[in-house]
């Protein structure tokens, strides 16, 4: 066990004392060093060498004064002689050592005065030896202390995996592999980090260990690892008095991480290096929240070519657990932080809480919850010390342990990690602590133990794993697998969650586990008001049709959502970037004020909070709704479709060359070749075309040999269509098999368009530009209606529920056929509305060589176009009410308000019913 930073202290000032007035270097330097480790409570023989014979950088022989491999070289000089070549000196040993053995600190001294070099830093420390004692901080690593500097995109993350990832393929390849592996990787992982976090003494130990009692060929470290287990295993009591001096000091750790006997895994020198390579590292500044994961797709090659793409940044877990419970505990520490009373009651109330995760993973939204409540722990005790407290027994204060953390994981490789990465980070706050109240703080052995249950989630019942009494929150990001993507058993447990009727089989996989959790807070409603939830989740099932699908069961059995943080990039920080796009969604059986929305400009970026009454399925303050998939408008609006789909193989559709090839060949062809415009052609003015032959007669086709050939190509490929509609139109090769030209004038828009847009750009086409099927198109659209769909207004009802491809907007028939118009607008103001969208185009003809992707991009809008928008902003908005709206929000929250009042004036329909939150 480390001994206290007090006592380091009180022998820091010893030692300096007794060697104030030493000044010769060869007669008393190893006896300074000896005494300078047991400053530390650390015997020098058991971890550094005197005189270690190296080459120098000159290839010339030379002995280091003191080394301690992987750690430490120490050079040692006579009073008043130069320091600078001392370190020189160290540093030219490093061209001849093993890159495992390649120090981090060099210390250079001359008794009166210590320098410490921090080579992975990049910085340097001098001072004087009396001034020793201010000082043993900077040394702690020779205690088994180190500073906690934990860095989510800290590279040693990453390089620690991929260390680990070489043994774990070497150990495969010898045809150890499974359970057998998966178990004995995680207990590696668990002594590389405790060797180097003073729950092994002395630092370096178990690399010492092998190296010195493990023969190089590797062929005895199989066995050898499995005596060190079995050692660790078992109580101090009851060890052999003739066990090994090395195995004997590693200490008791219980928690069963080491009780199952493994079968021996066969190794070589090859993998024996592997392993100390991997001993190498500082394994103190690996994250747990971080590592698990990337420490999991080891196993995956495939994962492992991107790795650390697919772990979850905490910052991004913030995003979740401050809203859910960390933000209201802290306002309540902050209100009792001054009354002792209050503040030892709110201490027994942190030890109560209990948390689950029902989809854990590697248990990083564990740990990083744990931590972050070991961290307001540390503030109550601190708060408590300025109190006045007399007797301060750190040991029996803090009470906060892993056993308040239950999981689900349906694999047991990272469900066995999240079990050791919550301990791994008990340990790191017990560090802290330890450091900031001057005394050594371990929970070694381990008599806590997270509750991480193996298993389905969906087939487990949660009451089993974790009491519902007991529990307060329930946290997590559940698979967010589409239903397209889905595999034999999870499709069954879509089944078995929702039965196997109506849609729910369009629903993501992530709506499984909002099921779950309403179906166990609803086991004991009057127990379970209190508990509050909160998910990671796709963003679609808060946008178009999966809202109608999902939410309604939700809502009727009592879900309220009381925080929401609408679609953001849900990345890594790690090389190899993965992002999702997702939301957060809080909720409960109960309503918690004040609700909060955070709204993102962009996924990319922060968000700025919005207080809410209230919060719907679209995650907008308004009404609670559910939007039907209308097929038509309300009466008096043109009608809205896609446009025409060919179905052809591609065989109809021409490039500026093969449509100048087939003129060339067939002039007579021209009449029936039309420009065919999509999604792409629209706004970046692309040009292509198209066959299009519904009036042409057939003496006009005989005449055009060449397109004959192309007809029958058309014909093949949809003979051999899967769908039967389609090979029926093998039989008309020449029309498209969904045919919905208009005949006049027609409004266009792209189906898809960038989130970063102000507006989906829209313009009037004419009939002989045929339309593809990526575009939406409203024919018979006149400058009225086309300011209402240009406008803000629209726009922001179009961002709150349409769905997303990736981030960018999806737009459907549903979201112009359920958009509350203005009501009983007077001929003046549909009048303002056209003049101003008239203003609109006029302002795009000022810029002929533009594309409307040019002229909508938020960087090169041009000002006259923004300014006309503006304008006619202004009369959209005029057409619906006299207030003036804040923003977006405002907007949306309005509109909601306007269909609950439209609908409420039609016929009841079961599809149009609505809710109000309570």
């Amino acid at each position: 066990m480390p001994l206290s930073w007090n006592e380091i202290r009180d022998r820091a000032t010893t030692f300096a004392h007794e060697w104030a007035d030493e000044s010769y270097e060869r007669g008393e330097a190893q006896t300074f060093w000896n005494e300078f480790f047991q400053v530390f409570g650390l015997s020098r023989r058991r971890v550094a060498s005197f005189e270690a014979h190296v080459k120098k950088l000159n290839d010339k022989a030379g002995f280091i004064d003191c080394f301690w491999p992987g750690t430490l070289i120490a050079e040692h000089k006579s009073l008043g002689k130069d320091l600078d070549a001392a370190h020189t000196q160290a540093i030219d040993y490093f061209a001849n050592l093993k890159e495992r053995d390649l120090p981090q600190y060099v210390v250079v001294s001359d008794f009166a005065t210590i320098r410490l070099y921090d080579l992975e830093a990049g910085n340097q420390h001098e001072f004087k030896l009396k001034d020793f004692p201010k000082q043993i901080k900077r040394f702690g690593f020779i205690a088994g202390y180190k500073p906690q500097i934990l860095r989510a995109e800290d590279p040693v993350n990453v390089k620690a995996a991929e260390r680990m990832g070489k043994l774990h393929d070497a150990l495969k390849e010898s045809g150890y592999d499974g359970h057998k592996l998966e178990m004995l990787l995680v207990r590696l992982l668990f002594c590389l980090f405790a060797e180097d976090t003073g729950i092994f003494q002395p630092a370096q130990a178990f690399r010492l260990w092998i190296e010195e009692r493990t023969h190089e060929d590797g062929h005895d470290l199989g066995s050898a690892l499995n005596y060190a287990f079995q050692v660790l295993n078992t109580p101090h009591a009851n060890r052999s008095s003739a066990l090994d001096e090395q195995l004997a000091a590693f200490p008791y750790i219980n928690g069963q991480l080491f009780a199952e006997t493994l079968p021996i895994a066969a190794f070589n020198s090859k993998m024996r290096d592997a392993l100390l390579e991997a001993c190498a590292l500082d394994w103190s500044q690996i994250s747990p929240a971080v590592f698990g994961a990337m420490f999991q797709s080891i196993m995956d090659g495939e994962a492992r070519r991107n790795l650390g793409a697919h772990y979850t940044s905490e910052q991004n877990i913030e995003k979740l657990i401050k809203p859910l419970f960390l933000d209201d505990l802290r306002a309540e520490f902050d209100k009792v932080k001054t009354n002792k009373n209050k503040l030892f009651e709110f201490h027994k109330k942190l030890r109560t809480l209990i948390f689950l995760d029902p989809a854990c993973g590697c248990g990083n939204f564990l740990v990083v919850t744990y931590r972050h409540l070991r961290e307001l722990e540390l503030d109550v005790l601190r708060a408590s010390r300025e109190s006045g407290q007399l007797e301060f027994d750190v040991h029996s204060l803090v009470n906060i342990d892993v056993d308040q953390f239950y999981g689900i994981e349906i694999e047991e490789f990272p469900a066995r990690i999240a079990e050791v990465a919550l301990w791994l980070t008990d340990h790191q706050m017990n560090m802290k602590i330890g450091e900031e109240f001057g005394m050594y703080f371990a929970r070694i052995p381990l008599e806590k133990t997270p509750h991480i249950h193996h298993g389905n989630a969906l087939r487990v019942d949660w009451a089993e794993v974790v009491p519902k009494e007991k529990l307060n929150y329930i946290l997590g990001n559940p698979p967010f697998i589409g239903h397209q993507w889905r595999n034999e058993e999870q499709m069954a447990d879509m089944r078995r969650m929702w039965g196997g009727t109506g849609r729910h089989g369009r629903l993501d996989f992530v709506s499984c586990w909002y099921k779950k959790a309403i179906d166990y807070l609803n086991q004991n409603t009057a127990n379970n008001h209190h508990l509050r939830c909160a998910f990671v989740s796709t963003n679609s099932i808060t946008q178009g049709e999966q809202v109608g699908i999902l939410w309604p069961t939700l809502v009727e059995r009592g879900l309220r959502i009381n925080f929401a943080h609408r679609t953001f990039q849900w990345t890594s920080e790690a090389r190899g970037k993965a992002g999702v796009h997702c939301v957060i969604v809080g909720f409960g059986l109960k309503e918690n004020g004040p609700k909060w929305i955070f709204d993102y400009a962009r996924p990319t970026d922060e968000p700025h909070a919005i207080k809410a009454e209230r919060i719907n399925p679209y995650l907008v303050d308004g009404p609670t709704i559910f939007l039907p998939s209308r097929t038509k408008p309300a009466q008096g609006q043109p009608p809205l479709t896609k446009g025409s789909q060919p179905t052809d193989g591609g065989h109809l559709i021409l490039t500026s060359d093969e449509r100048d090839s087939l003129i060339s060949e067939e002039p007579i062809a021209a009449e029936w070749i039309k420009q065919f415009i999509g999604g792409r052609e629209f706004l970046h003015g692309e040009t292509r075309y198209c066959l299009w032959l519904r009036d042409c007669p057939p003496a006009a086709l005989r005449k055009m040999p060449h397109v004959l050939k192309i007809l029958e190509l058309v014909k093949r490929s949809r003979m051999q269509s899967k769908t039967k509609s389609v090979r029926d139109f093998a039989q008309k090769p020449m029309l498209f098999t969904q045919d919905r030209q208009p005949q006049t004038h027609y409004l266009a828009m792209p189906r898809v368009s960038s989130e970063r847009r102000m507006f989906i750009p829209m313009a009037f086409l004419p009939p002989d530009i045929i339309a593809h099927e990526k575009l939406i198109i409203v024919p018979k659209c006149n400058h009225y209606f086309f300011g209402v769909m240009h406008s803000t207004m629209h726009m922001a009802w179009t961002r709150a529920i349409s769905g997303r491809l990736e981030s960018r907007i999806s737009y459907a028939p549903a979201i112009y056929n359920n958009f509350p118009w203005p009501q009983d607008v007077s001929d003046t103001k549909k009048q303002t509305i056209e003049t101003c969208a008239q203003a609109v185009l006029d302002a795009r003809e000022q810029f002929p060589d533009s594309t409307l992707a040019d002229l909508y991009d938020p960087l090169t809008m041009p000002p006259a176009l923004l300014k006309a928008h503006k304008k006619l902003d202004a009369a959209v908005d005029a057409a619906y009410t006299r207030k003036k709206f804040t923003g977006d929000t405002d907007r949306v929250a309005f509109l909601f308000e306007q269909y609950q009042k439209l609908t409420s004036l039609l016929p009841a329909r079961k599809s149009l019913r609505v809710k109000r939150s309570s």
